[in-house]
């Protein structure tokens, strides 16, 4: 470890991930049409930025588990002939751990009336007889209109489920005159009812207002639509990749989708189109009226709660019985712009899994990386007793910068130095404030933290950091993952579009009384994922650094903050790649 003095102020169960939806010609549909990119093939696919542990098709586009018989099924929209959206395909991937997969062919692809223009997101679920079936968004016209279809295994005595099979009685949902068809996809995985009713949510909007339709079935073939909604709310755009099930209020446990009672609560997630986030809350299903109801201090929309505050979209969970938990999993496309994506050959990576469980405050969720990723740590380096007094920056060597997991907690004497919170700043903008305060911006308690992929003299690096306010009674801790510093490449394309680098943030909801707090990042060649205090604060950057790859990268600790601040432990991985077949 290398330390320096203060001047260095650096000058995608099933599990398909959910269609994005932008605005093309006019009209509605799931995401940005190239027409003259979608079906352009990766000569030469470019390596440097692509993930060693993050799961990536070898090539072109992806978007997108069900357990099943000892197996996970990651089904995932994929683009067979380039590297932008469209020409969708659900790939289908297998696995026994979650880490090391083997790709298989399509699972489903355009070639039934119901979906000859798009076969889009959607779930699955286990029915009596351990029977598996998926329903997914079709498209019929070139108008977008989109419709409920099921697909069901050729062979269940296969124990990859190799090839699935579209009946002829599609679609099973279309919608009504009420509904808008150009918005009206992404159906859940359905749970069962006391009444002896399966249930499905579908993502949807009527102008401004988010829905999410609900449907009853008791043959899981003809559905009816309820004359309510589960839930709705005003202001927020088209609601997509819905999805809801029950949290246990008592347990670590994980829960089936279909299970309630006094001891559960319930999330509803959606994937907000205007916003390019998602948003969740905590509620209680009310199983006599069929409705969600969020509990009062959740807020709908885009001052609520996030699964990631950063790079997160199309998010899915999905329950694993073999180990009593559920498992949330989320796509990250990329930062760069379509042109780069092109040139290089690939877009879109699958983020690591990560398990869900409520924060025993009954306010929130904690996420973190499922178990088995720790598999595929290698060399570890240690640090303990470590302190960092204002503008000290210590190197972390010994591991692969590039490819590590680093867990670090840190302590402080005091938060007397705690910044004053300025009553002008909006306490739900958090990404804003860190671009105020960034990491060279010197504080009291804080910044401190990691500095990501950076190059040897920080012309590069992304930062992760934690800021401590006082606000009138408490204190706000605000996390950041600043990928604005994190490349010299301008990113610009030919047609004058940049590169999305901003600077991700999200406050914690953490007791300070111990004067202690931990962070994790999970690092890998151009991703960053943090989670902080333990994963109630989560944020992914997408990050594409010139200097700052493979033996080039660097790792460092740091403090920027007047309060001294003692790393009590640090350790650090280099990770190995898993055994992606056909990678």
């Amino acid at each position: 470890m290398e330390s320096s003095g203060s001047k260095f102020l650096w000058a995608l169960p099933i599990f398909l991930l959910c269609s994005l939806t932008l605005f093309n010609n006019g009209v509605e549909a799931s995401h940005k049409v190239y027409s003259h990119l979608q079906s352009l093939p990766a000569v030469n696919v470019r390596e440097v930025h692509r993930t060693g542990y993050h799961f990536q098709p070898t090539q072109h586009w992806i978007n997108g588990p069900m357990y099943y018989n000892g197996i996970y099924h990651l089904f995932y929209q994929y683009n067979p002939k380039g590297a932008v959206w469209g020409n969708i395909v659900w790939a289908h991937s297998v696995s026994k751990d979650l880490i090391n997969w083997k790709r298989l062919d399509p699972a489903i692809y355009p070639s039934k009336p119901f979906d000859q223009y798009g076969c889009w997101s959607g779930s699955a679920t286990i029915l009596p007889g351990n029977k598996p079936i998926i329903l997914y968004t079709g498209i019929i016209d070139k108008n977008n209109t989109q419709v409920q279809n099921y697909a069901v295994p050729a062979n269940l005595s296969d124990p990859y489920l190799r090839e699935w099979i579209k009946p002829d009685n599609n679609p099973l949902v279309v919608a009504d005159e009420s509904i808008n068809k150009t918005a009206f996809r992404d159906p859940t995985t359905a749970w069962f009812g006391r009444d002896g009713h399966w249930r499905i949510s579908l993502g949807g909007r009527r102008k401004h207002r988010g829905i999410a339709y609900l449907y009853r079935s008791r043959d899981f073939m003809h559905w009816v639509k309820a004359k309510h909604a589960l839930h709705t709310a005003a202001g927020t755009g088209n609601w997509e990749c819905p999805d809801f099930y029950p949290i246990s209020v008592s347990s670590r446990n994980g829960l089936d989708t279909s299970a309630i009672g006094s001891d559960v609560k319930h999330v509803l997630k959606v994937s907000l189109d205007v916003t390019r986030y998602e948003y969740y809350t905590l509620g209680t299903y009310d199983t006599k009226r069929d409705r969600y109801i969020p509990d009062k201090d959740m807020i709908d929309g885009w001052n609520g709660l996030r699964y990631d505050y950063g790079n997160f979209y199309a998010s899915k969970s999905f329950f694993d019985p073999s180990k009593n938990r559920r498992v949330l999993w989320g796509w990250a496309n990329e930062s760069d712009t379509t042109e780069i994506d092109v040139r290089k050959g690939w877009a879109g990576i699958q983020l690591i899994p990560r398990t869900i469980v409520l924060d025993p405050n009954g306010k929130q969720l904690i996420q973190w990386p499922v178990e088995e990723l720790e598999t595929l740590r290698g060399n570890l380096v240690k640090l303990s007793e470590k302190e960092l007094v204002r503008g000290d920056l210590v190197e972390i060597k010994g591991i692969t910068a590039a490819q590590a997991d680093v867990e670090v907690s840190f302590s402080f004497d005091s938060l007397e130095k705690a910044e004053p919170f300025d009553p002008t700043w909006d306490r739900y903008d958090a990404q804003r404030l860190c671009g105020l305060k960034d990491s060279t911006v010197e504080g009291g308690l804080g910044p401190f933290g990691l500095v990501t992929l950076a190059s040897e003299k920080l012309q590069e690096y992304t930062p992760v950091f934690f800021r401590v306010f006082k606000d009138q009674d408490r204190h706000l801790v605000l996390l950041c993952s600043d990928a604005s510093r994190s490349t010299l490449a301008d990113g610009t394309s030919k047609n004058g579009s940049a590169a999305y680098r901003p600077s991700f943030a999200g406050f914690v909801d953490v007791d300070l009384s111990e004067k202690k707090i931990s962070l994790r990042s999970l690092i890998d060649h151009s991703v960053v994922e943090s989670f902080g205090a333990g994963g109630k604060t989560c944020i992914t950057s997408r990050v594409y650094p010139t200097l700052a790859i493979y033996d080039n990268a660097h790792l460092f600790v740091f403090n920027n903050g007047t309060e001294p601040v003692k790393i009590d432990s640090l350790n650090a991985w280099s990770m190995r790649k898993p055994v992606l077949m056909n990678r």
